[in-house]
């Protein structure tokens, strides 16, 4: 049997945890606490320290406790002393008080209607205009561009935050006094917001730019009734909307016009690379991810490797091993090997080079709180390494968090810096052990120590990332074990494109395409590891769910006998019974077959007809063919939600994906329908408005060579025995009163069920009144040869204009004509229909004659919990309550399935886990 490794039997040095954690939760409490509280703080803070002094005076046998205490006492003096000076320059100055203006009574007769939209308002004159100042300032932080693809109704503008510290506020002159304002010296951090189209030489931005502009204060949101009180952000004083673009004072210092150069040379080495890897290596080297697909970064997060999207301490960690060595167990405690062992360098020379490699990367990587806590652990360790001590990992780490706290009091707020904690704690306390535990019970070497670490990282992470999202994945040690052969060679040979880049250009591409390979395992590794079934596993929000995957994970930890350190699993039986378990129920869980989810859950109902997904503030409804098989009426706003929403049906075949229009909320989820699954086709609107989903859509088809077709009205389709539809609307082109990427919406008229009794579906994607008013009055589209109906995933269609009878004709029984209203000469009109999918969310805007003439039995509006559009509208909701329709809801609801047919319709619905 192998020996145990030496670390796991070593004493750990758990003396500055204690005060680390004091600093930590102190400062933590301090940063959301009132301002005006801050001069009690401080005398309290003095109290401490007093108290602290007395303590270490006394002496007696409890001499250790005092001594404890004080330390504690002594550390939470200190913490709340750094933290309110560090955050005085928040609430001093004009900028706050600008930022915060007093509450205004609202104008008498102002309303806001359930559609986010106001009533009468007050005369433009009386409403209070936002500050405008003329600042100097220096950007403190790179410029990062936040998602443009938003669940709204529209695709929504770009948005570049650049964080700043302004130096000189001047306010514009008032407009009853024409003497402009004296400038005012200050130190106050702001953000500026830019929300222009042209932000270009924003993108630009070096850290330590000195510029000069206009801009506005945006006003600080007070918080919401009933909420948590704080600032929404408590590292800057003031959110600033610049106008016009920036002037330039100072350019930026050397060092960061090196490391700029640096990085854009990575940028431009990696150039001719496949997409996967030209936006994965920066990111992974320098934490560059302006170019990181967002189908990949989902896929980091879903399998757990989002530490690799983007550079981390672990870069660091692997750079300074390259130099003076370390060990995966303690991964920032470098010592004496590696390159400087090799070349017999002394303690204190090595110790320098080190410190010199670790301030050259938090420059060129930026301080990011990950790279900080390994930077600030390696420099202990360096300054150990320098005066002749042996290195301890925990030490060097609670002596690193301490210092950071008490430097920069934000990191205590940062789920950055705490994951980056806890992963190496992990390491550290429980990764010697359970690998001492695995190679006890004769695994590799090798094997054991990637397992203990990557397991003992991923427990000690796993409750915070509930926090996060609330989701736990189930392949994450796998994927993590998979690319961490991967990590190193990527990291080195990135670096050493990032330092020839500036000399050969050439040399630099040669490099990056040596790391393409290993990058490209890395992506390859989170989109196979991400596309799994029951990838993750949807888990309870908040506290609770983080407590609860506390308790799961302790209990793992006692019941699996691996994971024990230096203990035998005594009852051989239960040993065995465990690992039954473990082994029948994984692949269960992982490929979540429909008919033990069913089971389970009682979801997907049994024979439903037609299933609306509730994927948040969007559409996407779901018309089963087959087994295994349906036609996807839009995608919703998250590929995530668009996946697990079909996965949940056992959807595996889409005949046909139609998309009613070209919004982000209808159109984003695409890849998430596409991810494993075989696509017919892709039918949308004749409309080319809305261009910047458009060609997105296009590009999607294109990658995964899936034809792409334009709706037309009075076409019609069938697939399966029970199921078929006609377009009613749009028209080509559309008339001038129902313009709009809404009005070009596919509105659909389907018949589902048994043709004796077929349920009669209505789908207006996102209609306005205007074009409501023009399906009324065009009615069913002039009539059609009969459709042929196809089996399983077959489809025909019939177009206007090529032979006569009707949808109707081409069913047996007398169902086919029920509700359709006839009128004279000219076409039928639409009629009564079963179910109604409410057009646009359930929005105030509809027409409601076309309501009364489909008075459906059941509406059914697609809208997501707490939208910001107040959708559905009341009124919506009562008024078609009034025309006698049950109204189900998936913000309230969650999933809902149609079931039966005419005679017997009803209702299921799936509330997902952490919905009230």
């Amino acid at each position: 049997m192998p020996a145990a490794p030496a670390a796991a039997h070593q004493r750990t040095d758990y003396r500055l945890l204690l005060p680390a954690c004091t600093a930590w939760a102190v400062t933590s409490a301090v940063l959301v606490l009132d301002p005006g509280r801050h001069p009690s703080l401080l005398m309290a803070a003095l109290a401490a320290a007093v108290a602290s002094l007395a303590l270490l005076a006394t002496k007696g046998p409890r001499r250790s406790i005092h001594r404890l205490t004080a330390a504690v006492l002594l550390t939470a003096a200190t913490a709340a002393t750094t933290t309110v000076l560090h955050t005085a320059d928040l609430h001093r100055g004009p900028l706050p008080a600008l930022a915060h203006p007093a509450a205004l009574p609202v104008a008498a007769g102002q309303r806001a209607d359930g559609d986010g939209r106001s009533g009468p308002v007050q005369p433009k004159e009386e409403k209070p205009a936002n500050p405008e100042i003329t600042v100097e300032l220096t950007v403190t932080g790179d410029p990062k561009q936040h998602g443009s693809h938003t669940q709204g109704s529209s695709l929504s503008r770009p948005t570049l935050t650049v964080p700043a510290l302004v130096t000189r506020v001047r306010t514009s002159p008032h407009p009853g006094n024409g003497s402009p304002s004296t400038p005012v010296a200050t130190r106050t951090p702001v953000t500026l917001l830019i929300r222009s189209q042209e932000d270009y030489p924003w993108r630009q931005l070096i850290p330590s730019t000195e510029l000069e502009l206009q801009a506005e204060v945006l006003p600080e949101r007070p918080p919401a009734a009933g909420a948590s009180g704080g600032r929404s952000r408590i590292d800057s004083a003031a959110l600033l909307a610049p106008q016009g673009q920036p002037r330039v004072v100072t350019p930026p210092n050397l060092p960061q016009r090196l490391a700029a150069r640096l990085r854009k040379g990575l940028r431009d080495a990696c150039d001719h690379l496949p997409p996967d890897t030209r936006g994965l290596l920066p990111g992974l080297v320098v934490g560059d991810v302006s170019r990181l697909p967002e189908d990949l970064s989902d896929a980091f997060r879903a399998t757990d490797l989002g530490h690799l999207v983007a550079v981390s301490g672990a870069n660091l960690a692997i750079v300074l091993a390259v130099l003076v060595g370390g060990t995966s167990s303690e991964p920032d405690a470098p010592g004496r090997g590696g390159l400087a062992g090799l070349l017999g360098l002394s303690f204190r020379t090595t110790a320098l080079l080190g410190t010199v490699l670790t301030l050259a990367f938090v420059t060129v990587c930026r301080p990011d709180p990950s790279v900080l806590r390994a930077a600030a652990t390696g420099l202990i360790g360096l300054l150990a390494l320098a005066t002749g001590r042996p290195r301890r990992g925990v030490p060097a780490l609670a002596g690193a968090v301490l210092i950071l706290i008490l430097l920069d009091p934000y990191l205590a707020r940062s789920y950055g810096f705490l994951l980056s904690t806890l992963a190496t704690a992990g390491l550290l306390v429980l990764g010697p052990r359970w690998t001492a535990a695995l190679r006890a019970r004769r695994w590799p070497h090798h094997l054991a120590s990637a397992v203990g670490a990557t397991a003992a990282a991923q427990a000690f992470c796993s409750p915070v990332t509930v926090l996060l999202a609330p989701r736990i994945s189930l392949v994450g040690v796998p994927c993590n074990l998979l690319a961490e052969i991967a990590v190193a060679p990527a990291t080195l040979l990135g670096f050493g494109a990032l330092v020839v880049a500036p000399l050969s250009k050439g040399a630099a591409e040669f490099l990056a395409d040596l790391a393409a390979l290993p990058v490209g395992w890395l992506a390859a590794v989170a989109r196979r590891g991400a596309e799994l079934p029951g990838a993750e596993l949807a888990w309870p929000a908040g506290s609770f769910g983080a407590i609860l995957l506390i308790v799961v994970i302790v209990s793992l930890a006692w019941a699996v006998p691996p994971l024990l350190a230096g203990r035998r699993f005594r009852h051989r039986r239960t040993r065995v019974l465990v690992a039954l378990a473990v082994a029948l129920l994984l692949p269960v869980v992982l490929l979540r077959p429909p008919s033990v989810v069913r089971l389970a859950t009682g979801w997907p109902a049994s024979g439903w007809r037609l299933a609306m997904c509730d994927i948040g503030q969007g559409d996407m409804t779901v018309l089963p063919v087959g087994p295994g098989s349906a036609v996807v009426v839009d995608a919703g706003p998250d590929p995530k939600t668009a996946d697990a929403c079909l996965r949940g049906l056992g959807v595996t075949r889409v005949p046909l994906l139609l998309l009613t229009h070209f919004h982000a909320d209808h159109a984003e989820g695409i890849p998430g329908v596409l991810r494993g699954r075989s696509v017919g086709a892709i039918e949308v609107t004749t409309s080319e408005e809305s261009n910047g989903e458009r060609p997105r859509v296009l590009r999607w088809a294109a990658a995964a060579g899936i034809p792409v077709v334009h709706a037309q009205r009075g076409e019609r389709r069938t697939a399966g025995a029970e199921l078929t539809w006609e377009v009613l609307w749009p028209t080509s082109p559309l008339p001038a009163e129902a313009e709009g990427p809404n009005n070009s919406s596919i509105a659909v008229l389907a018949e589902l069920g048994p043709p004796a009794a077929p349920l009669r579906v209505a789908l207006l994607g996102d209609l306005e009144p205007p074009a409501q008013a023009a399906v009324l009055a065009l009615g069913l589209p002039p009539s059609s040869s009969a459709a042929v109906r196809g089996s399983g995933d077959e489809m025909s269609t019939s177009m206007d204009g090529k032979g006569g009878g009707g949808v109707g004709s081409a069913r047996a029984g007398g169902g086919a004509d029920r509700g359709v209203v006839r009128s004279g000469p000219g076409p039928p009109g639409v009629g009564r229909v079963d179910v109604l999918k409410v057009a646009h969310h359930g929005s105030a805007n509809q027409d409601w004659s076309l309501m009364a003439a489909l008075r459906p039995r059941l509406a059914l509006i697609s809208c997501g919990a707490g939208n910001s559009y107040g959708h559905p509208a009341p009124q919506t909701v009562a008024g078609l309550k009034a025309l006698g329709a049950t109204v189900v809801r998936t913000d309230r609801s969650g999933d809902i399935a149609v079931l039966g047919d005419a005679q017997s319709l009803a209702v299921a619905t799936h509330l997902h886990q952490g919905r009230g």
